[in-house]
């Protein structure tokens, strides 16, 4: 009897270290809409390790999300949804921007993405 309460203390362990992975790994979807010139919205927060889908609209000429430092480069064509999909490995403040030219105030089109632990 007493080799087997070590045996479900250990077998506890294993499911809840199994599980941990899981809410590390879960997935959130945000949909950011491009205009002239700006994001909608302009910034979002997310975990690091939280799988991260974008769904782009552009409401009037083609735009791009452009944030070099999570690996996302995607065009925004108008009238078609575009998804973009990461994973940020570390925390931090991530500054992306339009990487279209779309106009005179094409500079100030400006997103970040804050990840936190």
């Amino acid at each position: 009897m007493h080799k087997t309460i070590p045996a479900i203390f250990a077998a506890i362990l294993i499911i809840a270290a199994a599980s941990e992975p899981l809410a590390q790994n879960s997935q959130r979807t945000f949909e950011i809409r491009a205009k002239r010139f700006e994001f909608i919205p302009a910034e979002i927060t997310v975990k690091r390790g939280e799988t991260v889908t974008l769904s782009l609209i552009s409401e009037d000429v083609t735009h791009s999300l452009l944030i070099e430092g999570l690996g996302v480069n995607q065009t925004i064509v108008k009238g078609h949804a575009t998804h973009v999909t990461f994973t940020p490995v570390k925390a931090g403040d991530f500054s992306g921007r339009c990487g279209r030219f779309c106009g005179s105030g094409h500079g100030s089109m400006r997103f970040v993405v804050h990840v936190t632990e």
